[in-house]
């Protein structure tokens, strides 16, 4: 499991860059944050599926169609409860937008590594 968190972290890292520098060159040219973070998690999602799927939890069994259903149900609930909680900090504090959001991402990765590993992921039933 030690492996497969450290791959998990090394996907999730990858995404979250990718989030954070889509949120980060779209809010100057107009766009508002909240905006910013449906495209950035767009952009985000593909690279955490395919990571995930071919890298951290490669080999657990699932169909491909299965995996990405589940993942994409698991990751838009992440990200309804991310845009939640980042339009919390976005409006009841004086945090900047880009700091907020990555406090945010950083809070929802750990229940998404929970959430993949034993439901969108999961491993395949050990023989009887």
């Amino acid at each position: 499991m030690t492996s497969q968190l450290f791959r998990f972290g090394l996907v999730g890292l990858a995404a979250m860059a990718t989030h954070f520098l889509i949120v980060r060159a779209l809010v100057p040219t107009g766009f508002t944050p909240l905006v910013a973070n449906v495209l950035g998690f767009i952009g985000a999602f593909q690279i955490s599926y395919w990571g995930h799927s071919l890298f951290t939890f490669r080999g657990h069994g699932n169909s491909r169609t299965d995996s990405m259903a589940r993942f994409l149900f698991l990751a838009t609930l992440s990200f309804l409860l991310n845009e939640s909680l980042y339009a919390c900090f976005l409006r009841y504090t004086n945090i900047p937008y880009d700091q907020a959001l990555l406090i945010v991402l950083l809070a929802v990765s750990a229940l998404t590594f929970i959430l993949s590993r034993t439901w969108a992921f999961r491993a395949p039933p050990e023989p009887s």
